[in-house]
């Protein structure tokens, strides 16, 4: 077998990015409209577990563009800066549209309620004084509370993979305290300069939803 291609700082096979390509990248950047990802409107922060093994979970970076009222789309980095890797997708939903989905169907979708009543998941803002985040940040928690997502992780970032190799991988959120790895989030809060626990109890006021009994397959093996 081959050896793997020789990772870079940015955790990407192969050197850094040539001088040629900044210049293309600059010139592209001043005269093309990009205009799709102009659409993005929030970062959510959380963690990714895998359907497949519930002992690996990754952190996600999700830029999020709403499609309509009820479908928001999702690209899902391993980092907030530049040099940052493209590692999924999720597609949200509201439980109007899930419930119509066929049972086959609604079984590779998660719920966001515990993520979001956890704590867990974060808008992260750094420029803007934190207790007035918190309240748009809750506000927007309101929302994504009762969405159901599908996502698929392309990069298996975790595994150290300096390419993405293998076959998508299905990716469902933690549900209860019991499935998470607290030192992972230990070290986003520390990182972002927040506090989980904090959070989960400014969103007390966030009322829980009826959460299907299709979603979330993982935990029901």
């Amino acid at each position: 077998m081959a050896a793997p291609p020789e990772a870079c700082t940015h955790g990407a096979a192969g050197p850094p990015p040539t001088t040629k390509d900044k210049v293309l990248e600059t010139g592209a950047a001043a005269s093309q409209s990009f205009q799709p990802i102009k659409a993005i409107c929030a970062h959510l922060n959380a963690f990714h577990v895998y359907a497949s093994d519930t002992s690996r979970s990754v952190e996600a970076n999700h830029y999020c563009t709403h499609l309509s009222a009820d479908v928001r789309q999702c690209l899902i980095y391993d980092a907030p800066t530049n040099p940052a890797r493209l590692i999924g997708i999720e597609y949200m939903i509201t439980r109007k549209l899930y419930d119509n989905l066929p049972e086959d169907e609604r079984k590779l979708w998660h719920s966001h309620d515990y993520e979001v009543r956890s704590g867990m998941l974060i808008m992260p803002n750094p420029t803007i004084p934190g207790a007035v985040w918190e309240v748009a940040e809750t506000e927007e928690m309101k929302e994504v509370v009762g969405l159901y997502g599908k996502t698929y992780h392309f990069w298996q970032v975790d595994r150290g993979d300096t390419l993405p190799l293998g076959q998508p991988q299905l990716m469902m959120s933690f549900t209860q305290d019991s499935q998470v790895p607290w030192e992972k989030v230990r070290d986003r809060d520390e990182r972002y300069g927040v506090s989980t626990e904090q959070k989960k109890v400014k969103r007390q006021g966030i009322e829980g939803v009826n959460i299907h009994e299709d979603a979330d397959g993982c935990w029901k093996k």
